[in-house]
């Protein structure tokens, strides 16, 4: 799996989160998968050490593909200690989707 700038391993809390990014392998033009990992790093950049960002194609990691069966690609998956959290095909659009992420990792209002 691609790690999109990976923050130093100290700098992950034991219970980071993972966002997988599921990407197409085919059907996507050099510079259009070039500007998808940009924006993955960005992401990660705004996401800090709470949730690592990994990317797999199906050329790269063919496994791990299989295992998530995506219905279609992209697919964005949020998992914590194997544990999927959250699920959406397509990229996500807007400034929402850190505030939507981190808001996935918190725990339940008590009572």
């Amino acid at each position: 799996m691609s790690v999109l700038t990976p923050p130093p391993t100290s700098a992950l809390a034991p219970e980071a989160a993972v966002l997988l990014v599921l990407l197409p392998t085919v059907g996507t033009a050099p510079p259009v998968r070039t500007a998808t990992l940009a924006s993955l790093r960005v992401l990660q950049q705004r996401l800090g050490p709470a949730i690592r960002v990994l990317s797999a194609d199906d050329e790269s990691h063919p496994v791990v593909m299989r295992s998530f069966q995506p219905a279609d690609l992209p697919t964005f998956v949020l998992m914590r200690q194997g544990v999927e959290l959250w699920r959406q095909q397509g990229l996500p659009e807007g400034e929402f989707i850190v505030a939507q992420l981190l808001a996935r990792l918190a725990p339940p209002p008590p009572g």
